[in-house]
């Protein structure tokens, strides 16, 4: 096939890139690769430890598709065996172990959303316990001693822990290395990763020197924040929007950001042009544009992009409906619970409008909670179910409780 000029190439993978380490490498892998016309390897690494990709993964994703575009073989490592040890990065405790089961029942659903953004035709999946699974005890020795603890404990999230004398499990050591060692399996050029990845993509290069390999080069992406602009996206924070949600939770979490978040939300997780990004940060500027509105395009444009137009339009129409009419929507979710009475935290669990009754508490003092218009304060309050309520959790989540 007939590759891009090296310049149109590196213009492109630069775009919205942090760092690229080293670029001059980068630049003679391309200039090889045009001379033998052979594409290069990218890859990806991503642990299933939740069942749902969010925006934040996205970053990555559509830096992925666009290697696809200029002619490269994109390598989507799945981690089943990586996400039951737990990626320590930007971690201040070991995470909680997850057994293989459900790694693997989350890791179908992200097989799944892979491909609303990467061609599928261009795009190899491997999961990483396809080669630690066959791997002998004196090949994990070997891999273990590629690498020391004192260069370990630089890690800054490890140095962290070892200096307040909090625990770290040894088997928290082996996941940058195993990260490392994907590469030498599938033989990577280049691999992609969030900034907080950094240590771990420098250690993929070390161990590919280790196997005597030519080391891959090293491309970071900017950390989206969540829906609070501060913290990063996450599962685990609740601040995400999950590409396979329905439109209308898209769209009415996209309305939530905060206005200073736009631009960038524009610029790392949608199609927008260069053009269109220029025109959308002198609309910021302008202190006559409403911010709302630009929410209200970027809400629209990212529906558009996981289900279609007419989804975009009718979110719009029922935020709208919901937020500025004030409206109740028609068809929330029916529940029966029975007669008698149940303490509020354990309604909102039986009409899964929370995942716990930790969180149920926690929303109820954030006063994100109404019964029939009221607001609810007491988390141990009780509903009567002998009567029939509306249920509100936070902006979007209603229920209603009919009686038996």
């Amino acid at each position: 096939m007939a590759f891009p000029s090296i310049n149109e190439q590196m213009d492109v993978i630069k775009r919205g890139t942090v760092e690229v380490l080293p670029e001059e490498e980068l630049v003679k892998k391309l200039e090889r690769s045009q001379k033998e016309n052979k594409p290069l390897i990218i890859k990806q690494g991503f642990d299933p430890t939740a069942p749902d990709i969010h925006l934040g993964h996205t970053v990555g994703i559509r830096k992925l598709r666009q290697f696809q575009e200029l002619g490269h073989q994109v390598v989507v490592i799945i981690g089943d065996y990586t996400a039951m040890v737990g990626d320590p990065s930007d971690k201040k405790s070991t995470r909680p172990r997850l057994s293989h089961a459900q790694v693997m029942e989350h890791a179908q659903t992200y097989q799944d959303q892979f491909f609303k953004i990467l061609d599928k035709n261009k795009t190899i999946v491997r999961f990483n316990g396809d080669w630690f699974k066959k791997m002998t005890f004196e090949q994990i020795m070997g891999m273990a001693a590629t690498f020391t603890v004192a260069r370990m404990l630089e890690r800054d999230d490890f140095a962290k822990r070892y200096a307040a004398q909090l625990p770290i499990s040894i088997h928290e050591f082996f996941y940058p290395l195993m990260q490392g060692y994907d590469s030498v399996e599938i033989k990577a050029d280049v691999e992609l990763g969030a900034t907080e990845q950094k240590f771990n993509l420098v250690i993929g290069r070390h161990i590919q020197k280790e196997y005597d390999m030519e080391p891959q080069i090293i491309l970071t992406m900017p950390v989206l924040e969540g829906l609070d602009g501060k913290q990063r996206m996450s599962k685990s924070l609740g601040n995400y929007i999950g590409i396979d949600e329905p439109a209308n939770e898209i769209y009415g979490k996209t309305m939530s950001i905060p206005d200073d978040a736009i631009y960038r939300y524009f610029e790392l997780v949608t199609d927008v042009s260069a053009e269109e990004l220029e025109r959308i940060k002198s609309q910021l500027a302008d202190p006559a544009v409403n911010p709302r509105d630009l929410k209200s395009y970027l809400g629209r444009t990212l529906v558009r992009m996981y289900h279609d137009e007419k989804a975009a339009d009718a979110a719009e129409e029922a935020f709208r409906n919901l937020f500025v009419k004030k409206d109740v929507p028609d068809d929330m979710p029916e529940f029966t619970l029975g007669g008698g009475a149940m303490r509020i935290d354990e309604v909102m669990l039986a009409t899964k409008t929370c995942d716990s009754k930790g969180a149920a508490r926690r929303l109820i003092k954030g006063g994100a909670v109404s019964l029939d218009g009221e607001k609810i304060s007491d988390p141990f309050f009780t509903v009567d179910l002998s009567a029939e309520h509306v249920l509100k959790v936070g902006k979007r989540k209603f229920a209603r409780l009919k009686t038996a």
